[in-house]
């Protein structure tokens, strides 16, 4: 007879997590359990949090409540809608990278041939990163985050400047580090991509965390109205 396999503890948990910027409270009493193997959408109006909330599962902003890791600190990286790239090669903006992160030397060129060949930019691994079109840049910036070999990796909408087809790229990537079991929390305004990507969907509304589902509850169940009101495309702003 079999056990029952025991509950798994979160990579990152926040409990009643609050950001204030200025005089803006940008997120109130936020509750969520970031799992291994999960692949959150963080959806809602602009200016609903979820940039903060974002920035907050990373480190990156002060706030009050709590925020708890995995013991001996999981590693995280991110990638931002804009990357900003260094006045290097393709290949030095990501030995850069691994340098930073702490990477052993002896393996830092090995690590960004197997990035640069992931990410289909092998060939121009010696071209000036700042000349890439955009997509280059933002698989680019993915190559970077994904050589650290991160535990969990968070994206601020990856692909709103990007055209139709960088985009379809993009997305690629991200189904395969899914499927390669790598973490993910993803901010974005594209709902398709979210349905398509996602293993989970959490609304914000105002600063608040309003709804977190499974995705395909969270597009079938429309449990809170103004989340069903912001999927109907009547919600744009979080100031209503």
């Amino acid at each position: 007879m079999s056990l029952p396999a025991l509950p798994q503890e979160p990579l990152l948990r926040l409990r009643d997590a609050s950001v204030r910027l200025g005089q803006v409270q940008a997120l109130q009493g936020a509750t969520l359990d970031v799992h291994r193997g999960d692949f959150i959408a963080l959806v809602g109006a602009n200016g609903s949090g979820k940039t903060t909330l974002l920035r907050l599962l990373h480190g990156q902003v002060a706030f009050t409540g709590t925020r708890e890791g995995l013991a001996g600190g999981a590693v995280q990286a991110m990638v931002y809608q804009r990357p900003f790239m260094l006045r290097l090669s393709v290949a030095n903006n990501l030995r850069v990278a691994l340098w930073l992160a702490g990477v052993p030397r002896t393996e830092r060129s090995a690590r960004t041939a197997q990035a640069l060949q992931r990410v289909g930019l092998a060939a121009l691994a010696d071209r000036p990163a700042r000349v890439l079109s955009g997509g280059e840049q933002q698989r680019l910036a993915l190559a970077r985050a994904w050589a650290v070999r991160p535990d969990v990796l968070f994206l601020d909408e990856p692909t709103a400047s990007l055209d139709p087809g960088a985009k379809r790229e993009v997305e690629a990537l991200l189904e395969g580090f899914k499927v390669d079991g790598m973490t993910l929390v993803m901010s974005t305004h594209n709902l398709g991509q979210a349905k398509r990507l996602a293993t989970r969907v959490v609304y914000l509304d105002r600063g608040t965390l309003a709804v977190d589902l499974p995705t395909a509850r969270f597009f079938a169940d429309h449990v809170n109205g103004r989340a069903e009101r912001f999927l109907k495309g009547e919600l744009t702003w979080s100031l209503e």
